[in-house]
């Protein structure tokens, strides 16, 4: 597997969606500032983050965190709870563990086509 040379970074790929002001970008970014290191397997241009608010600090409010990684079937990640910050740190915490089993399930152990072609690349097994 080749490295990243343009690693993404929440600063890089997040935007604010509806409910959100331009003004709200850096709070949320600190936040989510932890999603860094997960998302430095990715590049950075082919890596969108999006968060947006429906019916902000109101009883009912929504937030969804959606991802979108080239190659990758898109992420969305919600939760109703009342308090905002409480609501952020959920979707990124969500977004995390989704991030975590999309990277497991695509490991040669979890992917029968992959482990076989992992075998094929390793130096042949001597038989006697």
């Amino acid at each position: 597997m080749s490295a990243v040379t343009d690693p993404a970074t929440v600063g890089q790929c997040l935007r604010v969606g509806a409910g959100f002001s331009q003004g709200d970008l850096n709070w949320i970014a600190e936040q989510f500032a932890t999603l860094d290191a997960r998302l430095a397997g990715f590049h950075a241009d082919s890596t969108e983050l999006e968060v947006s608010v429906k019916d902000r600090e109101a009883r009912g409010q929504k937030v969804t965190l959606e991802c979108w990684i080239a190659g990758r079937q898109k992420i969305v990640t919600t939760s109703s709870e009342e308090d905002l910050h409480a609501a952020l740190n959920d979707v990124r915490d969500d977004l995390r563990r989704r991030l975590n089993d999309s990277k497991t399930k695509q490991e040669p152990r979890h992917n029968r086509h992959l482990r076989e072609h992992a075998d094929l690349e390793g130096e042949p097994e001597l038989v006697e």
